[in-house]
């Protein structure tokens, strides 16, 4: 056993997480983990937009505010929302209440089940921007990381033909990652090898844990 891997050693993290234990907790068993589950995918593309112009720490710690709030991501419900709702929404001071970012997901809500309706997979038209594998790129450090790669590019060029709104390359790139779409862990990462390992197997594995 290595000295990093010692039961009582600190493991070596993204210096991105710092030590906040939500953070952690988010790096360690979510971030990079190739996730298929259909509506955790639409979870994380409502979330990723909601972070346009925030730290996605300042998301995390909302996130279960939102689950509550937007009926835990279920794109029925939320298609159904009515002005009413929005203005509830708005009151609620436990998510980010940004008017456009609250009716986007509405809007993106009714576009995911257009999509359903014609027999469209989100995670089947998401994954097949990697061609259903996960990308290992090998990061040493921060200063290799990127916010857009011409994969993010097209998914966010695909994304807004269909209609989604918030999709711009950066977000999508950021979907990317969290969804093991890309291992962006940087090498020297303890988890690196982990997720490396889960995209070498079943490439369907699906991500569940939350």
């Amino acid at each position: 056993m290595s000295r990093l891997s010692a039961p009582h050693d600190t493991p070596t993290r993204c210096s991105w997480c710092g030590d906040d234990p939500l953070y952690v907790a988010y790096h360690d068993k979510e971030w990079g983990v190739p996730l298929h589950d259909e509506q955790k995918l639409f979870e994380f593309l409502l979330l990723e937009g909601v972070q346009a112009g925030l730290s996605w720490i300042t998301v995390l710690r909302k996130r279960e505010a939102y689950r509550i709030a937007f009926d835990n991501f279920d794109p029925e419900k939320i298609a159904r929302y009515t002005p009413a709702k929005v203005e509830k929404l708005m009151q609620n001071q436990g998510i980010i209440r940004n008017r456009l970012k609250i009716e986007s997901a509405i809007h993106n809500a009714k576009v995911y089940l257009a999509m359903k309706k014609n027999g469209e997979s989100l995670n089947e038209f998401l994954w097949s921007f990697v061609d259903g594998k996960p990308i290992q790129n090998k990061l040493r450090g921060i200063q290799d990381a990127v916010a857009t790669t011409p994969e993010s590019d097209a998914m966010s060029k695909a994304l807004k033909k269909k209609g989604f709104k918030f999709v711009g390359s950066t977000i999508c790139y950021a979907l990317m990652q969290a969804a093991g779409m890309v291992n962006d862990h940087f090498i020297t990462c303890f988890r690196y090898r982990a997720c490396a390992d889960l995209a070498s197997g079943d490439k369907r594995k699906t991500r569940t844990a939350r």
